[in-house]
């Protein structure tokens, strides 16, 4: 942060910063808006229409809902400590702030790389997805035929557009979509239970012998990448309307209305299908899986519906991802850990404009290598893309938890063990299982088991070593961000 805009920032606005500060807004956002963002990202409609048959077909049948629950409650304990840790780190950085702070500025600088490239592979995988689906969906229902990268390119202006303004619009827009998503959804579940499913209600798939049958292991991996995006509620931090009260509401918020929405519908589909036939559905019609019922039970406009629902779904997490990637950028060059530029925010909208600009032509250069390269958007630009993102993420929480246990034996803040070593340590060792899950059966999550896809899980260690083995640059803070760290200090030693 240079001289001018360290002295411009003293100089208050209105809005807690000033033109030409590289702060972010403050006060901008309430836990709403943050549940809003996040809960886009993990994208509930695309995660049980195609999260669902996976995890039924693939994984351990009529026991999925018991799998999704077992994820749930291993986030639950993650976000125990995340919360926690949230309310002495005020500043933006997510993940990549919370290993700073525990772990070192090197450890930091890593896992903002990984956090970065991770999310970078989940938009462009969504990209892919997006024009597929729109492709299938608007040339058979409106006749309006476009090749899937035309669709993709087009939803990336309209997402950097949105992201261009404050920080509320993209709040609202998300808002609007993820409510109609779910709805369509709720529709669905409500009149499989109120017709009492295929063969009548049951509750055989939360019963042990049930949920451990089949392939159990597959079925908990795909309810992990169903919940991505819950995390990056820290992100926000320097945004939000009283950061320490409003990051741990949305973070328990988020993981609780992920679980219990994800758990609710799947054990849904399961009794709409029926208990013994499920797993068959799944594995033989995994595209019609959920719109079969939907036909069946609530009919077939409803499903028509579903499917333009299931293209805004896809918009919203692209939303939402591009949204948090800009944060992370503009959180790295602050600490001087890229382009400077990166750091300056609008003058007007106090949005990270540049690093968003930026990573909209870094997705548009990736999506058209694999345009080049003749690649699917399904099974390789979606499949590959977002199986790397997943398997970043978790080893990403699986960090923090690490990095918040430690934080917390260093500074006594007086909030117990249960939150500061019980929690995270039990969330942590759900997580490692779940990156020993991820690579044991890496073939399933993408959809491939020979060529490039193959080598795609050591992008992860190469892109940590990379972070902290370069030289250390100059770390920079910037005033708001140094404000916080101040407030943080005062208040290690303050009861919560």
């Amino acid at each position: 942060m240079d001289t001018n805009a360290s002295n411009a920032n003293n100089t208050n606005n209105g809005d807690g910063a000033s033109a030409g500060s590289g702060a972010l807004r403050a006060n901008a956002v309430g836990a709403a808006g943050i549940v809003f963002f996040v809960v886009a990202a993990a994208s509930p409609l695309s995660a049980a229409l195609g999260g669902s048959p996976a995890a039924i077909g693939a994984g351990n049948g009529a026991g999925a809902p018991g799998a999704y629950l077992a994820v749930g409650v291993v986030l639950l304990l993650f976000a125990v400590g995340y919360a926690a840790m949230s309310r002495y780190v005020t500043t933006g950085g997510g993940f990549a702030a919370y290993v700073h702070e525990a772990l070192g500025a090197r450890m930091g600088r890593g896992a903002a790389y990984l956090a970065t490239v991770s999310y970078v592979a989940m938009q462009v995988g969504l990209y892919g997805i997006f024009g597929f689906f729109a492709d299938v969906v608007f040339g058979q229902q409106l006749g309006i035929d476009l090749p899937w990268p035309v669709w993709a390119f087009l939803a990336m202006v309209l997402v950097g557009v949105l992201a261009w303004f404050d920080i509320d619009l993209s709040a609202k827009v998300l808002g609007v979509l993820m409510i109609c998503e779910v709805v369509v959804l709720l529709v669905v579940d409500f009149a499989i239970v109120g017709k009492g499913g295929a063969h009548g209600l049951s509750l055989a798939g939360f019963s042990p012998d049930t949920v451990t049958g089949g392939a159990l292991g597959i079925a908990l991996m795909f309810a992990f990448a169903s919940f991505i995006g819950f995390e990056a509620t820290a992100i926000y931090s320097e945004e939000a309307r009283d950061p320490s009260r409003t990051i741990p509401r949305a973070t328990y918020a988020a993981v609780l209305l992920i679980t219990v929405f994800l758990v609710f519908t799947v054990w849904c589909f399961v009794v709409g299908h029926g208990v013994d036939t499920v797993r068959d559905e799944a594995r033989h019609s995994p595209d019609a899986f959920v719109f079969t019922l939907s036909s069946r039970y609530v009919g077939a406009a409803w499903t028509d519906i579903m499917q333009y629902l299931l293209i805004t779904s896809f918009f919203a997490a692209l939303l939402a991802f591009h949204n948090t990637i800009a944060r992370y950028l503009l959180s790295l060059s602050r600490r001087g850990w890229g382009p400077r530029p990166l750091a300056r925010t609008h003058p007007r909208h106090r949005s990270p404009h540049i690093a968003g600009a930026v990573q909209s032509v870094v997705g548009a250069v990736l999506v058209a290598i694999f345009v080049a390269a003749g690649l699917d958007p399904y099974t390789a630009v979606f499949s590959w893309s977002v199986g790397l993102g997943t398997l970043g993420v978790i080893v990403l929480q699986a960090w923090t938890c690490v990095a918040i246990i430690t934080y917390f034996r260093r500074h006594r803040t007086g909030l117990g063990a249960w939150r500061t070593l019980i929690a995270p340590g039990l969330g942590g060792a759900g997580l490692v299982t779940a990156i020993v899950l991820a690579l044991r059966n890496w073939d399933v999550l993408v959809g491939s088991d020979t060529g490039v896809s193959n080598y795609l899980p050591w992008i992860v260690p190469a892109v940590i070593l990379i972070g902290v083995l370069l030289p250390a640059g100059a770390h920079r803070t910037s005033p708001s961000s140094a404000h916080s760290l101040d407030r943080q200090k005062a208040t290690w030693t303050q009861p919560h």
